[in-house]
Order: structure tokens, then C-alpha cells, then sequence
């Protein structure tokens, strides 16, 4: 019997409650040698929804698992179209406040790191440098046979001309650039393959079920021992890719800390959780260091 991943989690009722303050995260930056670690929720602002928090996707979509994947060539076509047509409305969402912020906070020499569970390449857009993507980036598309790696713009390219005409109207879209579309409204979509030698394609993503690479994680767990601490920015941290670093630095004497709106699964082992809109959170937080948050840093994608 084939196993799902963990999607869900059910806050327990004894977790300390949020609060409004945003004081211990300032003084957190303050200090210097904050290690980053942000999820969905930062996103949310750009117009991507997250899995979890009101409104996630979860509550109508279930995300593709790597087995599926690969074990399925209608499962592919379907994610295809799917990825295809939300990838349109994926590569036009713009970096937000909270993505600016956290820019700004590394311009500012202190951040000690940015690791993120997000796919879509906003920090990156925003003017955040040697940003770590734990879950890999939908701008890019690996073989899984050759293993070449090719832009995410090349493939769309070659899947408009395999698909003319192809336009339908999404229901919605998710953290994954995947756009809700039924089996009808996908059809008979052509997927191509690779062009070096005719092998599968996959977005250069970890999928729900498949093991984010060994060396990434060493790299990750690297960063958080280098830290002082370590700010959780919009992450239920349901999945154990981002709770793991929670722990380490926890267990390192690390103070954690989260701004998310929603409990999350980390909130026992933080010093506080900043309940707030992350936007406003972290530009007051920025007002309050004497740092500018604007878009003049942000770059097209």
C-alpha cells in the first residue's frame, strides 16, 4: 500500500498563544546573524495562496507526489497542463512586502542566511542573495533520465506549440504553480520530453514524497549552526523538511522565532509567534531598525 505524505496537522489546544508584538523579532535582527526560514505564507500577498492557512489549497487540491509522477504517464499529462497553464500566472506575481523586508534585513548585514521551502523565486526577485530554494525552483526543469537541466521558458515555448489553442479557465492556483483545472479541461494535452534524449521531464521541484537531497539538508542544517537564531517566516512547518531545522536550532540553544497568523507546529520550541500579517510585520520591524523597505531592489524574474 502506497503511503501519503503528511499533509495536514491539528494544532493541539495546550500551544502558547501567538501575540501582537513584533518587539523580539526586532531585537533578534537587531543583534545580527538571523537565519531565515520562510514558507507559503510569505508568499500569500504576492497573490499565491498557501496549503494551510484560510483559504489554503489543501482544502481542494492535493499536491503531486513524486510516485504518481513517475509511476503514471496520465498523472504527468495531467500535472502538465495543469503546471503549464498556471505557470502563466506563477511567473507574473511580484515580490511583497515581506519579501522586500527580507531583502532589506540582508543588505543590511543581518542575516546570516535565507533558506525557503517556496518554489516561485520571489526572495530572489526581491534582492535576497544566495537564497538556499530546500524545495528546489519551478524556473527550472530537470530529465530524469539524463538528468540535463533546461529553463522552466524553454518548456513553455515547447508545450504552447504542442498545445495551440490551449486556454482554459482555472478554478485557482497553488503554492505549486499548479492550476486547478478538471480532467475534461485537460483533455488530451501533449507532454513532450526531454531533447537531449526522449526522457521524462519533471519541474526541478521536491514533490510531495520524494526526499529533499541529502547535500541541501547538510547545507541547511550548516547554516543553522552558524546562526544565533533563526526567524520562521509564514510556515505551519507541518512537513518535517522545515520542522527538522526548527529542532536543530532549538536544541542548540537557538532562540526560534515565528511570525505566522495560524499555530504551527514549531511554536513549542520558540521563544514567541508574532501573529500578523507578515507585510506589516516585518516593514514595522524595519521601521523600527531604521531600514527602508521599498521595490527599487526588486528585479523581473
Amino acid at each position: 500500500m502506497r503511503m501519503r505524505p503528511t499533509l495536514s496537522w491539528t494544532p493541539p489546544e495546550d500551544l502558547p498563544p501567538g501575540t501582537a508584538d513584533p518587539v523580539p523579532v526586532t531585537d533578534a535582527l537587531s543583534t545580527g546573524g538571523v537565519l531565515v526560514l520562510s514558507g507559503a505564507g510569505i508568499s500569500t500577498e504576492s497573490g499565491i495562496p498557501d496549503y494551510r492557512g484560510e483559504g489554503g489549497s489543501l482544502s481542494r487540491h492535493t499536491p503531486m507526489t513524486y510516485q504518481d509522477f513517475t509511476g503514471s504517464a496520465q498523472a504527468r499529462r495531467r500535472y502538465w497542463a495543469r503546471s503549464h497553464l498556471g505557470w502563466r500566472t506563477f511567473g507574473r506575481a511580484r515580490p511583497n512586502a515581506g519579501h522586500r523586508a527580507v531583502a532589506a534585513f540582508g543588505r543590511h548585514d543581518l542575516l546570516s542566511g535565507v533558506i525557503t521551502q517556496n518554489v516561485d523565486g520571489l526572495h530572489q526577485a526581491a534582492g535576497s542573495e544566495d537564497v538556499v530554494e530546500l524545495h528546489g525552483s519551478l524556473a527550472r526543469v530537470v530529465c530524469l533520465a539524463c538528468g540535463a537541466f533546461s529553463p522552466r521558458g524553454e518548456l513553455a515555448r515547447r508545450l504552447e506549440e504542442a498545445n495551440p489553442g490551449f486556454d482554459p479557465v482555472a478554478a485557482g492556483i497553488n503554492p505549486d504553480g499548479d492550476a486547478d483545472l478538471t480532467d475534461a479541461q485537460v483533455g488530451d494535452f501533449r507532454v513532450v520530453s526531454c531533447t537531449s534524449c526522449g526522457g521524462i521531464l519533471k519541474p526541478d521541484v521536491v514533490f510531495f514524497g520524494e526526499a529533499v537531497p541529502p547535500r541541501r539538508v547538510e547545507h541547511c542544517r550548516e547554516l543553522v549552526r552558524e546562526s544565533a537564531s533563526l526567524l520562521v517566516l509564514g510556515s505551519s512547518l507541518t512537513v518535517m523538511s522545515g520542522l527538522r531545522f526548527v529542532r536543530q536550532a532549538a536544541e542548540a540553544g537557538k532562540p526560534v522565532l515565528i511570525v505566522n497568523l495560524e499555530p504551527t507546529r514549531g511554536d513549542r520550541h520558540a521563544v514567541t509567534r508574532v501573529a500578523l500579517p507578515l507585510g506589516a510585520a516585518l516593514t514595522t520591524v524595519a521601521e523600527r531598525l531604521g531600514i527602508a523597505v521599498d521595490g527599487q531592489a526588486a528585479v523581473r524574474r
